[in-house]
Parts: structure tokens; sequence; C-alpha cells
């Protein structure tokens, strides 16, 4: 599927989808604890329904509905799963099931996923969960998917360099039902939010975590287990940084709805950033409303928001003068190497982007329509169909499938909009 998008001014109100990261937390530790838990407004997307999948194929009982899903968890008794694990394109799903299946008590687990996942690496967190007692290998030896895991979490000392915070965050979400307890040492973490919404979910579940300020270590107890819960989930900063962006540019006028300011999304400070550029910014409960002003280059540290990445690049086009998109290396083991695939695909639209070990610098350009390559990655895809209704003639967006990943509501989203972008199929 591609995408074809005009030029459009996009305004009035859209409805953002529930927080994938809150989503997948939500269904893994439902399946890990004692009891039925019940999970409100969830993010219902390919990445969403790879995690359901893989904790139904470790014992875990989920029924889900339109706005609402049961899970009956195992209560840590995870099961040997009768066939290879298939987490599609979901890293995160991939990386925290890695550490449930470290939770069996006899047999073995392979998990795996599609050819993007299949690049991507996990090898630091294998390595902490072998410290740990667990016997996981990656089957062609790069530290990538496919894994095979046996052997169970007994607990001790590792070192994680935390390069994705997904690795933390499934150590901190299995080490307390592993049989003792855990220190884990993080020399290196990027993604900080990531793992304080981790660690706010362990708390609210009752799980004994002590750590130091600066997340560089961990004590964990072992033999502990997940109460149940009942949680509604919040809207994703993440899907609405596309949206938030949007607002900020051209005659373009966009409030996103179901938002919370207080909740622990490391992707809210993209709201910030639209400021510090200059746009106008307006809240009102659950609302954002964001509008154009003269929007003026700067330099914006997105380590701690790898994921806003695609979308700041799009909207840095339109600041004057240059904007630098810095400390955020982690951006090449995403979906795709967005930094290169960002650089290469403004590059075809006219952009004048220049690439960095750890970011982009672009300096203010006129978008031109092209035909550019979505390379699959869900957030590139938003990014460049968001582009394309600022350029200035018609941009063909291809390979365009993977945006079911985190928001299959896009284009009609953006129609209601006012959006000119239509699929089609070849």
């Amino acid at each position: 599927m591609d995408f074809i998008c005009n030029r459009s001014t996009l305004s009035g109100e859209v409805e953002i989808p529930g927080s994938k990261s809150h989503t997948i937390r939500a269904v893994s530790i439902g399946a890990l604890a004692v009891g039925e838990s019940r999970i409100e407004r969830p993010l219902d997307s390919a990445d969403a329904q790879s995690a359901v999948h893989a904790y139904q194929a470790l014992g875990a009982v989920i029924t889900t509905e339109e706005d609402a899903w049961a899970v009956t968890g195992v209560g840590g008794r995870i099961q040997t799963p009768e066939d290879v694990i298939d987490i599609g394109n979901s890293g995160t799903s991939l990386n925290i099931a890695l550490g449930s299946c470290a939770l069996l008590r006899g047999g073995l687990a392979v998990l795996t996923g599609d050819s993007q996942i299949r690049r991507r690496p996990s090898g630091p967190l294998a390595q902490s969960l072998n410290d740990l007692g667990a016997g996981v290998r990656s089957t062609r030896g790069n530290g990538c998917p496919p894994f095979v895991v046996e052997g169970r979490l007994r607990g001790g000392d590792t070192s994680l360099e935390a390069v994705s915070s997904q690795y933390l965050t499934s150590l901190l979400i299995n080490t307390p039902m592993g049989d003792g307890g855990t220190r884990i040492l993080v020399p290196v973490l990027h993604e900080r939010p990531y793992v304080e919404m981790t660690l706010d979910w362990l708390r609210r579940r009752g799980i004994r975590v002590e750590h130091d300020e600066e997340l560089r270590e961990f004590h964990i107890p072992g033999g502990q287990s997940y109460e149940p819960f009942e949680r509604r989930i919040p809207g994703d900063f993440s899907t609405a940084t596309f949206f938030i962006c949007a607002g900020a540019m051209g005659d373009n006028r966009i409030t996103c709805l179901g938002l919370d300011m207080n909740d622990t999304q490391g992707d809210k400070a993209v709201v910030e950033y639209v400021r510090q550029l200059g746009a106008e910014v307006e809240f009102d409960d659950e609302k954002i409303t964001v509008r154009p002003e003269r929007l003026r280059g700067c330099e914006i540290d997105l380590n701690a928001t790898p994921d806003a990445l695609p979308m700041m690049a799009v909207l840095a086009c339109f600041a004057e003068g240059t904007t630098r998109l810095v400390n955020v290396p982690q951006a090449r083991i995403k979906e795709t190497d967005r930094l290169a695939v960002m650089a290469r695909e403004l590059g075809r639209m006219g952009a004048d982007v220049e690439e960095l070990a750890d970011g982009l610098v672009v300096t203010h350009s006129n978008l031109r329509g092209a035909d550019v390559n979505g390379h699959g990655d869900h957030r590139v895809i938003m990014a460049l169909a968001i582009a394309g209704t600022m350029a200035s003639d018609k941009t063909r967006v291809r390979d365009a499938d993977a945006v079911d990943v985190t928001f299959p509501g896009f284009v009609k989203a953006m129609t209601q909009l006012g959006a000119e972008i239509w699929s089609v199929y070849e």
C-alpha cells in the first residue's frame, strides 16, 4: 500500500488513540499477575496485538473487545508455548516477552518476528538474562531474533548498557518473579522516561524495586507477585507528536483530544519542543491546541524521545535558520535507521538535511512533492505523509502498510482534519 498526499490545510480536532507503551505494559503485567485485570481504552494496533498473541502463547487468557480487554494472568507460572512465538513488528513486545520466557520452569520458547525485527539487536538484554540464570541464545549468533530461551531467572548481578530502554524495562518487569534477588547496574541509559513509566507500573502493582536517583543501580527482591488491576490507557503522546507538530506548520490549527500532561510518557516533551521553535500551544483539560507562529531554529536534545525524531525533522524544515536534533544515536536501531532514512527521504523532497552520528541538522527548506519510501516504518510513514500535505506538488509515500503498527486510523484522522490523502494498492 502507498499513500498519495496533496498540499492541504489541516484544521480541527483529532482523537488520539491509547498509548502503545502503556498498552503493551498492561498486557504483559496483566498476563503475569494473579487473577483478572481489565484494560480500558487500549490501543488496538498490530504491535499491541503482537503482545496479546505472545502472552496468550505463554498461558494467559486474553479477550479483546472494542473498548476494553480482559486478561487472566498466569501468576508467574509461564506455560511452555506449543509453537514459535511470532512477535510481528513489535520490538517492545519482543523484549518484554523475552524476559518473561526466562520464567519458564521447564521446556523452551522460541521468539521471532518480521524481517525488521530480525535485524533489531537485543543482545545486551539476552546477555543480562544469561547473567541472571536463564539460557538465551540468538540462533544466528548476531544478538538478533530468532531467540531460543530455556532455563530460569535465578537472580544475581548483571550490568546492562540500556541503549534501548526496552532492555531495562524487560528486566524490571520480569526479575521480580525470579527465584532470587537481582542487582542491575546501568552504565548507559537512553530513553529514561520509558523506564520511569515502567517503574510507575511496578509501584502501582505492589512490586518492590530500590534504585538510585540517576537510575544507574537497581535492587529487586525475587519471589514477588503482581496484583491484578483495572486501568484506563491514556492517549499516546508518541502518536500525538505527528499532529502537535503538524499544527505548528503553515496555516494549520489542530486540537489533540485525550492527552494527559501528568502522565509518565516521555513524548509529552514534544509540546515543549514545538514551543521552543516558536509555536503557540493552548491547554484545556485533556485538549492540546497548536497553531503556527514564526518558527525559529534551535537545538533540541531528543535522547529521551527518539520516536519524535521523524516528525521533528519534518517540522524543522519550516523553522527559520537551522535546527539541530541531537543526542539520539538509538534512532538508528529502531524499525529503520531513522537518521539515515529521514535525511534521505526529506532530501528527495528538497530539504536541506545533514546527517550526524547522533542526530540531524535541518536548515529551513521549501518542500516539494516527491516519490518517497516509508521503509515499512510506521513513524517515518506518518511523518512523510504529513510532509506531503505541506509540499508544493503531489507526494507518494511507498511501503506505507506499517502505519497499522501504531495508528490504523491515521488516514481517517487526517482526512477529518482536511488532508487530501488516500491509500492506493498495486
